[in-house]
């Protein structure tokens, strides 16, 4: 997935300003070493960071470590896959913020945050859940077809099964409603265009432009009302501890 970076941030500002709720149960605290995995344009990173903590902000787009980086220089932003990475030194702790669900191998991406965390360590995060965006999800295959997703949107009991196979506890686990407002008439073809470049990767940009637009009639009927278009999201928030029980 390549992202807009500037894009993201003028239009789409609200996927880090929620993501206050998911900081406020991580509670950062001054000495502590933390990986912001997802860090995107690094705002939450610098939040964590004006907690007196140590951050890492990983993140696999070069788009936004490059936008990172320029809003926020003397943060430590890594480029890296979710499922992919290791740390040269455990942490205290990870967060992630609106960045699990476009990870499918979700196996390896605990096994590589459980690895990541010191014993004791908390997992804190928020991502999209199951039926997250349904509406939206249907009438981008009404208009393509079966073309593959690139989104995983599990049930709480799907991923806290995951979570425990690699030695963390679940302590808290919350599926939540989350109807998001995106302003504009163009606002839901210009959401697409940020979101679910994926589904139409494959096709010529006037070809994209369309379909984009098709989808957009298709929810025009109920997600459209005075100048303002609804998102049907649902976050699954999760906070857990590593125990110590198995050796990733």
């Amino acid at each position: 997935m390549s992202w807009d970076a500037k894009q993201y941030q003028r239009r789409h500002s609200y996927v880090f300003e929620y993501g206050q709720a998911v900081l406020d149960l991580l509670a950062p605290q001054s000495g502590e070493t933390i990986l912001d995995l997802g860090c995107g344009s690094g705002q939450l990173t610098a939040a964590i960071a004006s907690a007196g903590a140590s951050v890492i902000g990983l993140d696999s787009s070069s788009a936004m470590l490059a936008e990172a980086r320029a809003n926020f220089p003397a943060i430590d932003f890594r480029f890296g896959d979710a499922a992919e990475f290791a740390l040269d030194h455990p942490v205290d702790a990870v967060f992630s913020n609106a960045t699990l669900h476009w990870v499918k191998n979700s196996d390896a991406a605990v096994h590589c945050i459980a690895r990541a965390l010191k014993p004791g360590g908390r997992f804190v995060a928020e991502f999209g859940g199951h039926g997250n965006i349904q509406p939206v999800v249907d009438a981008l295959h009404a208009v393509l077809g079966p073309v593959e997703s690139p989104w995983y949107y599990p049930t709480i009991g799907e991923y806290t099964t995951i979570i425990e196979r690699y030695g963390l506890e679940t302590r808290e686990a919350w599926l939540i409603d989350r109807p998001t407002k995106v302003e504009g008439e163009d606002g839901m073809e210009d959401w697409l265009g940020v979101f679910a470049r994926d589904f139409v990767r494959d096709l010529e940009p006037a070809q994209r432009k369309s379909a984009f637009r098709s989808v957009a009639e298709r929810l025009r009927p109920t997600k459209f009302r005075d100048g303002v278009w609804t998102v049907d999201y649902r976050r699954l928030r999760i906070v857990a501890h590593k125990t110590g029980a198995r050796k990733p």
